[in-house]
């Protein structure tokens, strides 16, 4: 008999995030905490630290995953505590309806006492229980496989496109006189302490400030 899932335990992210920061492959991984290699797989997949707006930053952090993980289960918990309420939105999706669909039906049928979002329906269909159940099938084939949230497009630009680099003044990119200053910030792993550094650069002389900055 197939032994039923574990969830991942912090202790066991941390070791996944010590060897995949090695490179170590998942086979590797899986082995050493004696996990079927798809699970190891899906936690890399689905509790990845993505950043766009600093990308240096992006990697697999045990405790942010255990945070997503603990995060997902809570939204769709609702449905675990409510064995009649699970049932009968498995059976809606059986029956071809939508997680937006049994959402409105179950606002209407039941005003606020039941009300439950078409989101909490979707972490239960791709939470491991609803893998399970193979849930994602009854799903139109548009969501199917889900986008994860990172991929989605930002609603607006971080910056202002009047401050593209492409716009400066072509007195700025000659560095033809002194006074025209540029900002980074330099973002460490979280191992070397809980702070960064920001450089202010004088274009034309190339004069360098650093400070450091304590988050």
């Amino acid at each position: 008999m197939a032994r039923s899932f574990v969830q991942l335990s912090l202790d066991e992210g941390r070791i996944i995030a010590r060897m995949h920061e090695k490179k170590i492959s998942q086979v590797e991984i899986a082995r050493a905490l004696r996990r079927h290699r798809s699970t190891i797989c899906r936690e890399l997949r689905r509790n990845f630290w993505h950043d766009r707006e600093v990308p240096i930053a992006e990697e697999y952090w045990h405790v942010t995953a255990h945070e997503m993980a603990c995060d997902r289960r809570c939204k769709y918990r609702k449905l675990l505590r409510d064995p009649s309420l699970c049932a009968a939105v498995i059976d809606r999706l059986k029956d071809g309806w939508s997680p937006e669909q049994i959402s409105g039906r179950l606002r209407l049928a039941s005003g606020a006492t039941t009300r439950m979002s078409h989101e909490t329906i979707y972490q239960y269909v791709y939470s491991q229980e609803g893998q399970d159940q193979q849930l994602a099938r009854h799903l139109p084939e548009r969501r199917r496989r889900r986008r994860p949230r990172y991929a989605r497009k930002p609603k607006s630009l971080v910056f202002p496109m009047e401050c593209a680099i492409r716009n400066r003044p072509e007195v700025i990119n000659s560095r033809s006189e002194f006074g025209h200053w540029e900002a980074d910030l330099m973002i460490f792993r979280k191992e070397h302490g809980a702070a960064n550094i920001a450089t202010v650069v004088e274009r034309k002389s190339r004069y360098t400030l650093l400070f450091r900055n304590l988050i």
